[in-house]
C-alpha cells in the first residue's frame, strides 16, 4: 500500500563466515526470513545448524558478513546486542532451568529482574504462556518434579515470557522420549498459529513438513538449499539433499 514502511525482516544474514581456529564452521551465509515466517534447519551433524541460530542472539559472533535482527546489527551502538537478545527468546537441547525456582518463578525471574515488570504483571503473564503450552496446573511444581516433556515446555514458556519476536529452538527434542517429543512438538506446532517468527534446527522431519514455511538444508557448513516443504520432501534439487532424505525423511 502507498504510503506503507515496510517491515524489517526479522532476521537477515549478508555474506556471514564463521571460524573456530582453523576450522571454517559458517561458509558465505545469505539468508532473510520475513516476520512471521517458520523456518528449520536441518542438515548433518557438525553441518554449522546450530552455530547458525546461535549466531543470531550472539551466543556466537561471527568475524565477517552481517547479521541484523529486527533491523539492529551489533554495530549499531553500545547496547546493541543487549537490543538484539530483548528481541529473541532461545530454547536449547537442555532445558537450563533453574532448579531452586518453581516453574512460575523460572518464568517470572527475566521479566522481573531484566525487565523491571512489577511482579503482578510478570505472574499474569507467565500464567498466561504457561497455559499456551499447557503447563498452567504445573506452575508451583520444581523442575525435578516434571518429566522431560514438562521441563522442555516450561523452557518455552520460559522465553515466551520475554515477549521476543523471534523465538529459536535448537534441537528442542533431541534429549527427550518418544512421547514427550510429541507432546512438546504439538506445543511447537501450536505457537506457530500464532505469527511469532520461530527458526528451528530439529531432526523431527515430520514436524518440518508440517510447520516450516521453508526448510533450509545445510551441509559443512553452507546453506545447500532452500525450499518450501513440498519442494524439499519431493523434488530436491542436490543430490547432498537427496542423500540426506533417504536417512531421515518420514516415509
Amino acid at each position: 500500500m502507498d504510503g506503507m514502511i515496510p517491515k524489517a525482516p526479522a532476521v537477515l544474514f549478508e555474506q556471514l563466515n564463521k571460524h573456530f581456529g582453523n576450522y571454517h564452521a559458517l561458509r558465505d551465509i545469505d539468508l532473510t526470513v520475513a516476520p512471521g515466517e517458520k523456518i528449520v534447519i536441518c542438515g548433518p551433524s557438525g553441518s554449522g545448524k546450530s552455530t547458525l541460530i546461535r549466531c543470531i542472539n550472539h551466543l556466537v559472533s561471527p568475524q565477517s558478513g552481517r547479521l541484523a535482527v529486527c533491523g539492529i546489527t551489533a554495530q549499531d551502538g553500545k547496547g546493541a546486542v543487549r537490543r538484539i537478545r530483548e528481541q529473541v527468546g532461545m530454547c536449547f537441547q537442555h532445558f537450563n532451568l533453574y532448579p531452586h525456582l518453581s516453574v512460575l518463578g523460572n518464568c517470572m525471574l527475566s521479566p522481573v529482574h531484566t525487565h523491571k515488570t512489577p511482579k503482578a504483571e510478570a505472574r499474569e503473564t507467565a500464567m498466561e504462556y504457561l497455559g499456551r503450552v499447557r503447563m498452567q496446573d504445573q506452575a508451583h511444581k520444581f523442575p525435578s518434579q516434571l518429566s522431560g516433556g514438562q521441563q522442555q515446555r516450561a523452557a518455552i514458556a520460559r522465553s515466551l515470557c520475554m515477549k521476543p519476536q523471534v523465538m529459536l529452538f535448537d534441537e528442542p527434542t533431541s534429549a527427550l522420549d518418544p512421547e514427550s517429543i510429541g507432546e512438546v512438538l504439538d506445543v511447537m506446532a501450536d505457537l506457530t498459529d500464532s505469527g511469532m517468527t520461530m527458526l528451528c534446527v530439529t531432526h523431527e522431519m515430520g514436524f518440518a513438513r508440517k510447520v516450516a514455511d521453508r526448510i533450509v538444508f545445510m551441509d559443512a557448513g553452507r546453506i545447500v538449499e532452500i525450499a518450501p516443504p513440498e519442494d524439499f520432501f519431493s523434488n530436491p534439487q542436490h543430490e547432498r539433499s537427496r542423500q540426506f532424505l533417504k536417512q531421515v525423511a518420514p516415509r
